[in-house]
């Protein structure tokens, strides 16, 4: 018995062999033969790549406002609401307080309700001004969008009870106000028609938020790294709910009581009911509409379907591409059987089986896809890597794109070059002898 396995393992090592040395005698032609299964490798792993890079901003963004959150938004409306006196414009929508009381003593399951409400949209350090919101915010906020502070701290309950003026910077803020300088101590000021400018001190910066769209805002529409956030609480004793706009030498009241609200629910399962009820709470109150309800776990889960269904299409889209380098190998191999006849028929007459002479195809097909999958790998993820750096598009090559990858390439190689090598096992080997 030990002697057949050694008689079959030195046939099997002769047969690989010499598949190998085909190889090496037609370099040229084995790398053309390859070079299908190349750029097929290299554009599925380079297309997946770029669908994953945007795939995880999209989804980043959204986990940002907090899968457990349902954001209801004020929304200026598009006409009407509003009351003149003279020159000046009063127009006053959106949630309003009895919209919160009613969300947080009506609706079940709510957790917490963080509010925010937008007092100026200027601030300044010295001679330069930069055009930013400023953010009444509830000290909880910061926990419900899950963002950390970069330096400094962020609000506390003691900022909001002794209505302190502080500030948390968003990264924007810091590269425009405090170029080559450490934000925190300093002291920036906010203008605002009504009150006049008031300096706050930079306790905080938060940490630079991934964002999308033009301008750079966020899938909440907010951009985060160009807000400047004060406590609720001082922001509604120094500022109230009303902003002063002038425009063209008229001027226009805005009155908002809050912004936003972000009301947390505990239990994740029950944030998509929650948010359906939300919406019938708000729709009472509201005959115009001045307000929208976001749901960011039905946008994740919405985003997560979509990456699905393009990854699908992508991969299918480049596989064409390993289809077609499929196609070229056994094209090659085929011209090769006619090429090699003798050979083979030599090889039958000698004593070489059926099996042997197919061993022999397939362990040159399988090579070549081996190599060329592995030279697509490379190349592949050279490209996300090219892409990204010039492009700036996001890229993340995923281990999973390149085990599948590399799998495909190799079936592809036993497949398409199995009829080849069947082809050429069933030759005759008196006719294969006497071709010429």
């Amino acid at each position: 018995m030990p002697i057949v396995r050694a008689k079959a393992f030195a046939v099997g090592w002769e047969t690989f062999h010499l598949g190998l040395k085909n190889l090496r005698v037609h370099k040229l032609r084995s790398f053309l033969t390859a070079l299908g299964i190349i750029f097929g490798v290299g554009a599925v792993i380079c297309m997946l790549s770029i669908s994953e890079g945007a795939s995880a901003s999209e989804m980043e963004l959204i986990r940002l406002l907090g899968t457990q959150n349902i954001i209801v938004k004020s929304v200026k409306p598009n006409r009407g609401g509003a009351v003149s006196q003279g020159n000046t414009r009063i127009l006053e929508y959106g949630i309003t307080e009895e919209d919160r009381r009613l969300i947080e003593n009506t609706v079940p399951h709510v957790g917490r309700v963080v509010p925010l409400r937008e007092v100026a949209y200027r601030v300044s350090r010295g001679d330069r001004q930069y055009g930013a919101p400023v953010v009444g915010a509830d000290c909880e906020f910061f926990g419900a969008v899950n963002v950390p502070v970069s330096r400094g701290r962020r609000l506390t309950e003691h900022d909001e009870e002794v209505r302190a003026k502080v500030c948390v910077i968003g990264d924007d803020i810091r590269k425009q106000l405090f170029t080559h300088e450490d934000p925190i101590g300093q002291t920036l000021t906010v203008h605002n028609l009504a009150s006049g400018p008031i300096p706050f001190k930079v306790v905080g910066v938060m940490r630079p938020v991934l964002t999308a769209g033009s301008p750079a805002r966020g899938i909440g529409e907010r951009n985060l790294n160009g807000d400047v956030f004060i406590p609720f609480k001082t922001a509604d004793a120094r500022y109230g709910s009303t902003v002063y706009n002038l425009t063209s030498g008229s001027r226009e009241l805005t009155k908002v009581a809050y912004s936003d609200l972000y009301v947390h629910v505990p239990d994740m399962e029950r944030v998509l009911p929650v948010s359906r009820m939300i919406s019938r709470v708000m729709e009472r109150g509201h005959e115009k509409q001045d307000y929208e309800v976001k749901v960011p776990l039905e946008r994740l889960r919405l985003a997560e379907k979509e990456k699905a269904n393009r990854q699908i299409t992508l991969g299918a889209i480049a596989g064409v591409s390993l289809l077609v380098g499929g196609i070229g190998i056994m094209n090659i191999m085929l011209a090769s059987v006619t090429e090699r006849t003798s050979e083979i028929g030599i090889r039958r007459a000698l004593g070489a089986r059926q099996i042997h002479i197919v061993q022999q195809f397939l362990v040159e097909t399988v090579v070549l896809s081996a190599a060329g999958g592995l030279i697509g790998i490379f190349m592949g993820w050279a490209g996300a890597v090219i892409i990204s750096e010039s492009v700036g598009w996001p890229t993340i090559v995923q281990p999973w794109t390149v085990g599948v990858s590399f799998g495909l390439s190799v079936i592809v190689g036993v497949f398409f070059g199995m009829y080849p090598a069947i082809t050429a096992a069933r030759l005759d080997p008196i006719e294969a002898v006497r071709h010429e």
